[in-house]
Order: structure tokens, then sequence, then C-alpha cells
């Protein structure tokens, strides 16, 4: 009995030390294949990466990150091949083809990444299977995930988008690819969200725009901004120019750039856009030149429109949906601002009715320059971060708080600050506050 005791602890014991010896192991995951799809109208794209540890076992040879693209090339790019394929729905095999492999390190592990290119027979991508079984036909125990990065008709456009379609391993070694479904209209809508999306979270491009939007209440006269008498109508209008001459600005290098026919590194382009920041800033401290937003705005225009055609660029968009893309995209940017000058437009215009407008211009335009500034050194590699950045997110994270905040200090700056002297916008002359409440120019002869 006592023999048996002994021989269960030491058994138990066992069991406890190679059970914590391979705890750790096992929580490390597996390597897993990838198949990655773009779907397109007349093609499938995409790639293929495997593990090059997975596929060793898989094919019975010792491979290195060198050997897979020399002198195994050959032998694995026939293996593989071998066992990947695409049957449309009606039965009709596609054509399937591996470009030129390399090795990229993907979660730590060196993968053998393959070009992959889908072909139906009759030019026109429908909904088939992609049957595949590299690695798994030799290890039970390999995963490999397919996912489609881009599909235009249902709404998939960019990494957030994704879809998984499923896992491919030893039992299940065929998935359907739903290509051909979705509408043009899904797409449009999605490029219209993907516009709103990279205004609405672009602290710089919004702050660009409030530079311009603050003087649009004033006059310039004599170098300074000045109150000016009938300023509602005028400074509608001016927003209105404003807004239209950043839009033609940034949809004609948007245009250009998504289409190829002009290319700008990011880097550049981002510190130009943090360049415009500072002029619109300086300009709203002091007019640079007359009427100047409707200029500085379509300038700068241009500027922003490159920094806007990256993200198209992203998109690997072919040209039967580019100009939807641009349609979308512009028209989510324009939605965007639209709604920023509905929020800001009637506090500012409250807001320069009275005495404090001046020191608030010129805190806001001195704001804009601080940041302007910080984006400037960090995008031109003179600083390793941004200091204001968790402000700017604060900010641009809660849009309706900052919009109700100011609108909020409008309404107290109307109840207690003294009315700002305005001017004639047209003869420069004093304007006052009659009885009835609407304002009369001085007449010169008294």
């Amino acid at each position: 009995m006592r023999r048996l005791l002994s021989a269960l602890v030491l058994v138990l014991a066992a069991m406890t030390l190679v059970g914590g010896l391979a705890s750790p192991a096992g929580a490390h995951p597996m390597s897993t294949s990838a198949v990655l799809l773009d779907v397109r109208d007349d093609e499938v794209a995409g790639e293929v990466q495997l593990p090059i540890d997975r596929l060793a076992i898989a094919v019975h040879r010792e491979l290195t990150p060198a050997s897979v693209v020399g002198a195994d090339r050959t032998f694995l790019g026939d293996y593989t091949a071998e066992h990947i394929a695409a049957v449309g729905d009606d039965g009709t095999p596609w054509t399937v083809t591996l470009g030129t492999p390399v090795v990229r390190t993907i979660d730590a592990t060196a993968h053998l990444v393959y070009p992959l290119e889908i072909r139906p027979p009759d030019g026109r991508v429908t909904g088939f299977d992609l049957r595949y079984d590299v690695i798994v036909e030799e290890l039970v125990t390999h995963r490999v995930i397919a996912t489609v990065r881009y599909d235009f008709d249902r709404g998939i456009l960019e990494a957030d988008d994704a879809e998984t379609l499923g896992v491919l391993d030893w039992d299940t070694k065929s998935l359907n690819v739903p290509a051909g479904e979705g509408s043009w209209l899904r797409g449009f809508v999605t490029t219209v969200r993907l516009g709103t999306e990279h205004v609405g979270e672009g602290a710089d491009h919004l702050l660009f725009l409030l530079m311009l939007l603050v003087p649009a209440p004033l006059v310039a006269a004599g170098g300074r901004w000045r109150a000016a008498r009938a300023s509602r109508r005028r400074s509608i209008r001016r927003v209105v120019h404003v807004v239209s001459a950043f839009a033609v600005g940034h949809s004609l290098t948007l245009a250009l750039a998504a289409a190829g026919a002009i290319h700008v590194p990011s880097r550049p382009v981002e510190t130009l856009i943090a360049f415009s920041i500072a002029v619109s800033a300086v300009h709203a401290i002091r007019p640079l030149v007359a009427r100047g937003e409707v200029l500085v705005a379509s300038g700068f225009g241009l500027v922003h429109g490159l920094a806007f055609a990256s993200l198209i660029g992203d998109l690997g968009l072919d040209r039967g949906s580019l100009v939807t893309t641009l349609l979308g995209f512009n028209l989510g940017i324009e939605l965007t601002q639209l709604l920023v000058v509905a929020l800001i437009m009637p506090s500012l215009l409250v807001l320069a009715r009275t005495a404090f407008y001046p020191a608030f211009r010129l805190a806001l335009a001195a704001l804009g320059l601080l940041f302007s500034a910080s984006w400037m050194l960090e995008r031109a590699t003179l600083t390793s971060s941004d200091p204001f950045e968790g402000v700017q997110t604060w900010l641009v994270g809660h849009p309706l708080s900052v919009a109700a905040s100011l609108a909020a200090f409008a309404v107290v700056a109307l109840r207690l600050a003294p009315r700002t002297p305005v001017e004639d916008a047209d003869t420069g002359r004093p304007a006052v506050h009659a009885l009835d409440g609407r304002e009369r120019t001085v007449s010169s002869r008294g």
C-alpha cells in the first residue's frame, strides 16, 4: 500500500511538472497562414501568407528565409499552386496565379508571402469556392484564416472593414467567397463615411477650417480686423466662399493625386498642412490680404487635397471605382465641413457683436499657432512627439461639447459684455445702435 501511494505521488508530481513545463509553451499561439482577398469587378487579387516553420514541416524540408526564395523557390511555388483552386458557382474552374514570393515577418514569425491572382473565365467576378489546403493537408493542427480586405460593392474598403470569411483546416478545405454581392450605392455610402471620418477625426483639418471662420464676421480695414454693420449677411456669404474655395482646391489635387497624375511624399504634405494652419492663424490676428480667406482657403486646399489623396491611394482602387470613390469621399468632406460651420458659426456671429470678440479671436488664433508649431516640429522630425496630442484628441472626440461650450460662452458674453462699435462695411463710417435695435451709419454731416 505504501509503495502504491508513493508511486501515485510520483506520478502526480511528474504530471504537475510536465504540466507546468508544458503550460507556458501551450500558451503561445500556433503560427497560422492567411489568405487575403481583394475582390474587384474582373479579378480577385490578394496574397497568401505561409509561416516558414509550418511550411517546412508540411513539405518535409529544412527551410530558411533565404532558401524559400532561393534554392527551394521553384519547388515551393509548384507545391503551393497545386493546393489552391477556385471554382465558380456554375462549377467552372477559375485561373489561379501566384506572383513572385517574398519573405516578410508577420507576428514575429518569418512568412513566405505569395501575391495571388484569381480570374474567372468570363472576366466577371461572382461568388466562388476557394479550395485551399496548403500546409493543412499535412498538419492537422494548422489553421488558415481567409479574409476579404477589399470589396467596393459590399462596402469593404479599409482594414477596419475587413471581413473574415472563415478558417480553413484539416477538416475544412473549402470556403465560399460571396463576391458580386452588394451594390454601387453601398460602396458609395461607405466612401461618404470615409470622407466624414477623415475630416471629423483630423484635428489639423478642423483647426484650419476654424482659423478661416474666426475672422469671417469681421471686415479688414486699415490692416486690422473691425466689426462691421450688417455683418451677419456678409459673414454667411464669406463663409460660403471660404468653404467653396477650400472644396475646389482640395478636390483638384485629390483627383489628380488619386489618378496618379501627381505624387508628393506624405511627410512634406503633412508639414505643409501644419504651416497652412499657422498662416491662417496669423491671418485671424491681422489680415494678410484684403478678403484673403478665399485665397488662403483655395491655396492651402490644394495642399490638404494631397493629404486626402493618401487615403484614397491606400485603398488601392481600380479605375472603375475611382470616380465613385472621389465623389463619395468629397461629399463626406463637404458634409462634415458644413456641419462644423453650422455648429460654430452662429456662436461666432453672436460673439462678434460683443467687446469680448477681439480677445477671444486673438486667444483662439494663438492656440492655432501653438498647435500648428507643434505639428510642424513633429512632422519635420525635429521633435519626437506632440505634447498637445491629448488635448487635440479630446477636442476632436467631443465636438458637441465644444460647440455647446462656445454657444454658452456667446450667450453669456452677449448679456454681460458691451456691444462692440461697428462700422459700415462699405463706407467705413461708424455705425450706432438705434432705439429700434437696428444699426445706423453715422452721417458725416452730423
